[in-house]
């Protein structure tokens, strides 16, 4: 009795560790700001159901996995909440042309976006840059070089 005691508390510790290990990986490699909030407090779930970038409220925030969302309303907070791969930005949060170009990490302008598939891809938008347009005119091939780049960043 005291060994299946002791093999389930060690199962525990183990597991606990790992979820501890994924959260840490996904702060790393979100683009997150130092308190763990992602998307500048943009709310991930407006991009796809309201198809436009909405400022989320702290009112509304919502943590997953060590990454903390602001949504609109609690609506949205409530569809992330049950399936929150759905509404997740692809790579992390940063910006899907650099990441299928160079595969950098590189900052987001919240409001500048694309969904394809029904998932949300930002991208970098200052000045006179904006990787979106140059993102369109090879949209394919950066998008599975993308891909490829981002499992570097979340292989364990």
């Amino acid at each position: 009795m005291k060994r299946n005691i002791t093999v389930l508390i060690l199962l525990l510790v183990l597991a606990l560790t790992g979820f501890a290990q994924e959260e840490q990986v996904r702060r790393k490699n979100g683009n997150v700001n130092k308190s763990g909030l992602a998307i500048g407090g943009y709310d991930p779930v407006a991009y796809l159901v309201q198809k436009k970038a909405l400022e989320g409220k702290k009112e509304f925030a919502y943590s997953y996995k060590g990454i903390t969302y602001y949504f609109s309303s609690d609506a949205n907070r409530n569809l992330f909440k049950n399936n929150p791969a759905k509404y997740e930005p692809a790579y992390g949060g940063w910006c899907a042309y650099a990441m299928g170009n160079t595969g950098e990490k590189v900052e987001v302008d919240p409001e500048t976006f694309k969904v394809i598939d029904g998932k949300t891809y930002l991208f970098y938008n200052f000045y006179f840059t904006n990787t979106l347009d140059s993102w369109n005119k090879n949209e394919a091939k950066l998008k599975e070089k993308a891909d490829k780049n981002w499992q570097k960043f979340t292989a364990k």
